[in-house]
């Protein structure tokens, strides 16, 4: 594949024109969630154990397993991950309340991902 080097050219100088007209411009974009750091030292925090789709209530509209204060135990439903049409009960691999829920419902998650934390 060979590519028009006018093209890259172009490309080059139109970049160089909108740096030049934005500078001393702050863009603020809508999608950037600031997030609130939480000191995780003294946290549990309960990874995702597979990929796939976090659901935080067993049905759509229906009550949630957790719920941010909660006191939840050992071995206690937290939410369900779907992955190639299973559903997967992610138990809660310690006891405590719940700090901060990190995944939204329906959200995809990757394996290891931090989805709840507990004090």
């Amino acid at each position: 594949m060979e590519i028009d080097k006018k093209i890259i050219i172009r490309l080059i100088q139109v970049l160089e024109d909108l740096k030049k007209s934005l500078k001393g411009v702050d863009i603020v974009s809508k999608e950037i969630a600031i997030e609130e750091k939480i000191d995780l030292s003294d946290k549990i925090i309960i990874k995702s154990p597979i990929v796939g789709t976090a659901y935080l209530a067993a049905e759509p509209g229906g009550k949630k397993f957790v719920e941010v204060g909660k006191k939840i135990k050992k071995g206690d439903t937290v939410m369900i991950i779907e992955a190639m049409k299973t559903m997967n009960h992610v138990p809660s691999t310690s006891e405590g309340i719940v700090k901060e829920i990190c995944v939204e419902d329906g959200q995809p998650v990757e394996f290891d991902q931090k989805i709840i934390i507990l004090e």
